[in-house]
């Protein structure tokens, strides 16, 4: 069978299960590249003739090119994805993509921001304007949340509950997410902002967080709102500014306040532990020490100290 013919089944077959664009994006680039080497390196063009030794030497292609061990198991995940696709297909009798291993990563040690860092931004935006309450509620629900800024941009407001909201994560999935009494207090000082703003304007849609038109915010939008407030507080030049960085924050600081990183990982959305423990790696080691004296078994026993 003809590997490009199969690709474009596998795409559909993913997009009928409402797997999200950039999950789309990543299966079909990653594939479509893996399948024009196979067609340069070794003339192949046909599912039937592809060996594990093959795949080997795709991922021994891409390391020399420099790419870093965690990309290219980003990359074999990808192509493990279409090879278990044609194996439930029965289009295969056996996965050739098993016998690849993952490429060893080292240590992960992700920067963010301070706590400083996080307290100003938040400062940036005030409750004054439209626009400003809306920029200011989103730097909260980011900050508080540790949402992505996907799930941000299609939140809806049925998804905001008494004490929880709603997530609609990777793949559609849904997870809950608390509010504290804090977030809560933003929350109805920004709703009573936005619903006088478009008291007499027509909007269509029932996004909670909308542009000044009445439309779902973008990607872009959200990205902007969080560099600006970064650039007005002088954030350090080495730190990203962006939504994806205060979630980084958001884990980092949860689990220094003493959660656990299996519910941790819940919380954010994760697939698997192992992408909630590199938060655990980057903590400091004067700061696990904090952690474990406040959760100190001999002085939080039941019956206190005799």
């Amino acid at each position: 069978m003809q590997l490009n013919d199969i690709l474009k089944e596998f795409i559909f077959d993913c997009e009928v299960k409402n797997f999200s664009k950039r999950t789309l994006k990543s299966y079909r680039n990653n594939n479509t590249l893996f399948h024009n080497y196979l067609s340069q390196e070794f003339k192949i063009t046909n599912l039937e003739e592809i060996k594990t030794i093959h795949i080997k030497r795709y991922f021994k292609f891409l390391m020399k090119k420099g790419l870093t061990p965690t990309y290219a198991n980003g990359v074999l995940k990808t192509i493990r994805a279409f090879f278990r696709y044609c194996l439930n297909e029965e289009y295969i009798e056996e996965n050739p993509c098993l016998k690849v291993g993952w490429q060893k990563e080292g240590k992960v040690i992700i920067n963010t921001f301070t706590d400083e860092e996080i307290v100003n931004m938040l400062g940036v935006y005030k409750f004054t304007t439209f626009l400003q309450a809306r920029n200011k509620m989103i730097i909260a629900f980011l900050v508080d949340t540790g949402a992505r800024n996907n799930e941000t941009c299609i939140l809806l407001k049925e998804d905001i509950k008494d004490r929880v909201i709603l997530l609609r994560g990777k793949g559609n999935k849904q997870r809950q997410v608390s509010i504290s009494p804090l977030l809560k207090k933003y929350m109805i000082r920004y709703e009573r902002i936005r619903d006088y703003y478009f008291k007499d304007k027509i909007v269509k849609v029932n996004n909670y967080f909308l542009s000044n038109t009445g439309k779902p915010l973008t990607i872009e939008t959200i990205e902007r709102v969080v560099k600006e407030a970064g650039s007005v507080v002088g954030v350090r030049k080495d730190i990203r500014c962006s939504p994806h960085t205060i979630r980084h924050w958001h884990a980092q600081e949860q689990l220094r306040n003493g959660l656990d990183v299996y519910s941790l990982s819940r919380l954010l959305g994760h697939e698997n532990i192992s992408i909630t423990k590199r938060y655990l790696q980057s903590i400091k080691d004067e700061d696990i020490i904090d952690l474990a004296v406040k959760t100190s078994p001999l002085m939080n026993i039941r019956g206190g100290r005799r």
